[in-house]
């Protein structure tokens, strides 16, 4: 690729904002194109939790350190929310304590930086802890909360104003091979580079490349409470018990399985629609819960009110909230892999298909596409 190339950017999800940045940023002259008249898929439909503590060791965990680092150079250069609040694990069960305490052991010389806490400890840290039964916790320093329902699309006009980004909305690319794209409109834009950002939508483009892809859509479903009143706030995120069985950074730990066992026996109906729990706080002052995770077939477009009920009910066990009147209900639906971090693809010279980082989007994003278009950054997020 000459040294100044043009790049087309198909989605202007977060992964195709992470990637026009990094291409502008050695820059190439970028253009996003996006179906809709504003990015309305998975990227502003989750948490805004940048959570490097639920990504395995590695390229995941360091990927995320990227991506935070990216993250509060976005918050000063913008004024974007990206609040280091941190995290806690909380344990209201012996299994879950093993879990943490085992992690706690393995974590330094993985890459974590992790503290175990009492309950009295806990406590301190947050008033949202449920102080019934509780049993301690884990905390985390590096996560981060974000907006995405404003951070989105405040990314693109910075991405414009700051670089020169152009973005083409409301405008479908109907295929892409090495010499550009072809619009739904006929138009025939050249590029030396195109990078599929379009999650599991590539389908359209490379149906063959899909079908042998593994990856699988995923659909979740999320509330979020009326903003708290009197400037409330809830500090850290929040993760129950329930979460150490979804990450895979827990899998290190010889107590998963019994965990995990114990669930099955009490609640299979958790097991069922794939739910764990977790809470976050924005910028509004909203506390966004959930969520769930149901696959291909198990997909209907109806939201389930019994995956509503579960998700609070599993909550109302491990936190307390001053008001928990919901507000908003939705769900998103997003490509994840079933083994790997993300999913990458050349399906043919100069085109290459970017997606799949599961429910990590906000966490991976920024760092995988850095990895890509920078070669003086290694994973640890340092200059090499």
């Amino acid at each position: 690729m000459a040294d100044q190339a043009a790049v087309g950017i198909v989605g202007a999800g977060i992964v195709g904002l992470a990637h026009a940045w990094m291409a502008a940023e050695q820059g190439h002259r970028v253009t996003v194109f996006e179906r809709s008249p504003q990015a309305i898929g998975a990227s502003i439909r989750n948490f805004g939790m940048v959570w490097p503590i639920g990504q395995t060791a590695g390229e995941g965990l360091e990927a995320a350190l990227i991506s935070r680092r990216r993250w509060l150079q976005l918050a000063e250069e913008t004024g974007l929310m990206a609040d280091p609040c941190g995290s806690i694990h909380l344990a209201h069960r012996e299994d879950e304590v093993a879990v943490l305490e085992e992690f706690a052991e393995r974590a330094p010389s993985l890459g974590y930086d992790v503290q175990l806490l009492t309950p009295a400890a806990v406590l301190k840290a947050t008033t949202v802890a449920n102080p019934h039964g509780l049993l301690g916790g884990l905390r985390t320093t590096t996560e981060l909360a974000v907006d995405p329902v404003a951070a989105v699309p405040a990314i693109a006009a910075w991405l414009s104003e700051r670089y020169g980004v152009v973005f083409e909305w409301n405008t479908a690319v109907v295929s892409a091979d090495s010499s550009g794209v072809v619009t739904a409109s006929g138009r025939h834009v050249a590029c030396d580079r195109v990078v599929i950002c379009s999650g599991a939508d590539f389908e359209t483009l490379f149906p063959a490349l899909f079908a042998g892809s593994g990856l699988t859509r995923c659909k979740l479903q999320m509330l979020a409470t009326i903003p708290q009143a009197d400037s409330w706030r809830m500090g850290p995120h929040i993760a129950s018990g329930l979460t150490l069985r979804h990450y895979r950074a827990f899998e290190v730990c010889p107590s998963i399985g019994r965990l995990r066992q114990r669930i099955a026996d009490e609640t299979p109906e958790l097991n069922r629609y794939g739910i764990h729990v977790m809470a976050s706080q924005n910028s509004r002052g909203e506390v966004i819960l959930g969520d769930s995770h149901e696959y291909e077939q198990e997909i209907s477009p109806f939201d389930s009110t019994e995956i509503d009920d579960l998700i609070l009910r599993e909550l109302r066990r491990c936190i307390v909230l001053p008001d928990w009147t919901i507000s908003r209900r939705w769900h998103g639906i997003y490509a994840k892999h079933p083994t790997a971090t993300h999913y990458a693809a050349e399906p043919m010279p100069g085109v290459s298909v970017r997606t799949g980082p599961g429910g990590a989007g906000m966490t991976l994003s920024f760092g995988l596409a850095e990895r890509e278009w920078n070669p003086h950054t290694d994973l640890s997020g340092a200059p090499a």
